[in-house]
């Protein structure tokens, strides 16, 4: 197996033609949707516009920003900054009973890290009033983040977890670091613990709902969620684990995290290395064959941070692995056209047991901003939008 260093200098004219042609694609894409929330794309190939609450608000912004610090284009930043306001009304006495544990995913990526690069206060503001709602949502006799609000299918949701929520757990460690408070980073160290304990199986897949009992956080029971059903392993749920837990590990250096990050991507790699294209779920029939993207590209985003991790040549395989997820998909769902806005097709929301999907083979605006992640890390580009 090549280490990090050779595989990097082999692929590098390739990732430097691509990034050429995403760029060239993504500056006029930006254009078209400077002044507009968006997630995916519509049968005419142009962005779906979506409200400031969504969960997938900031990923529009924080794609934005990345791309701006990378190329220096003002068109970039200034699409990015349009989305940090458009995303304020969220705060509202209407928006705000719609937040949940999301808020990550919609402030760290988009306000937070237009803080980090701009140094913009407005911005830090913003992502630290989402640092403090996320923070409000964790129960102390539990030691766990609620997810949701309300109910899920009839079911009370005060004791639900779901394996997305490693992904918002650096909105806390950066606001413990901001703040020179540790509070929001043991409540976070708590809650990837509990994922450990209870999301991550032995064998390194991932169930993705956990109900706890609120008083004890013990496990009762764990549902499919968007696989294909309960004991499943869909493959986004392996996603968020792969790249999750590395970046418990890269915000609190604890050794747990990243072997805890490691098994889940074994396990990834393992199902996902007949053609690197990931299915949407790993223990689904194998037809119909259903893909989704945004698997692969949060998951080679997770690959490359754990090769930075372990050194030159146990990373290879990691690195090895995550070149091979994106070169496939580059071949097989990439859409360079500038003409159309979305980048990254085949993205699938959830496994479709009962009829169709909301967002079946399509583009998915989450799929775009990891692939685009992923394809600077290996430029060389050192910044960490989580």
């Amino acid at each position: 197996m090549k280490n990090c260093k050779e595989l990097l200098a082999e692929n590098k004219q390739w990732l430097e033609d691509l990034f050429a042609k995403i760029d060239a694609k993504m500056s006029r894409v930006t254009l078209r949707s400077a002044d507009m929330l968006v997630d995916g794309v519509n049968a005419q190939g142009r962005h779906n516009k979506i409200g400031p609450t969504a969960w997938t608000s900031g990923f529009w912004g924080g794609l934005n920003y990345m791309l701006y610090n990378y190329t220096k284009n003002e068109d970039y930043l200034t699409t990015a900054k349009n989305c940090e306001v458009l995303m304020d009304a969220a705060f509202s006495p209407e928006g705000y009973p719609r937040l949940h544990h999301d808020v990550g995913f919609q402030w760290h990526i988009c306000s937070g890290a237009g803080y980090r690069i701009t140094g913009d206060e407005q911005s830090k503001y913003r992502a630290l009033i989402a640092s403090n709602m996320l923070a409000s949502r964790y129960i102390p006799s539990a030691k766990l983040i609620r997810s949701w609000n309300g109910s899920w299918r009839g079911l009370d949701t005060t004791g639900l977890t779901i394996i997305d929520c490693l992904m918002n757990l650096p909105l806390l460690y950066w606001a413990s670091e901001t703040l020179g408070d540790d509070r929001f980073k043991q409540v976070a160290m708590d809650h990837a613990d509990m994922a450990m304990r209870d999301h991550l199986r032995p064998d390194g897949s991932i169930n993705h709902i956990v109900e706890h009992d609120r008083s004890t956080g013990e496990m009762i029971r764990t549902y499919g969620g968007q696989g294909y059903c309960e004991g499943s392993s869909w493959s986004r749920g392996q996603s968020w684990g792969v790249y999750g837990f590395v970046l418990s590990y890269i915000h609190t250096g604890e050794q747990r995290y990243l072997d805890a990050a490691k098994r889940v991507a074994h396990y990834f790699i393992a199902n996902c290395c007949d053609d690197w294209l990931p299915r949407v779920d790993f223990r689904a029939p194998s037809e119909p064959v259903y893909y989704d993207a945004t698997a692969g590209a949060c998951t080679a985003c997770g690959l490359i941070e754990i090769a930075k991790a372990v050194g030159e040549h146990e990373g290879g395989m990691y690195m090895h692995a995550a070149i091979r997820i994106l070169k496939a998909m580059a071949e097989k769902f990439l859409d360079l056209d500038p003409e159309t806005d979305g980048l990254l097709g085949f993205g699938t929301s959830s496994y479709p047991v009962d009829g169709p999907v909301a967002k079946l083979h399509t583009n998915i605006t989450y799929g775009d901003f990891f692939y685009i992640e992923a394809i600077l890390k290996l430029l060389g580009s050192d910044f960490l939008p989580w």
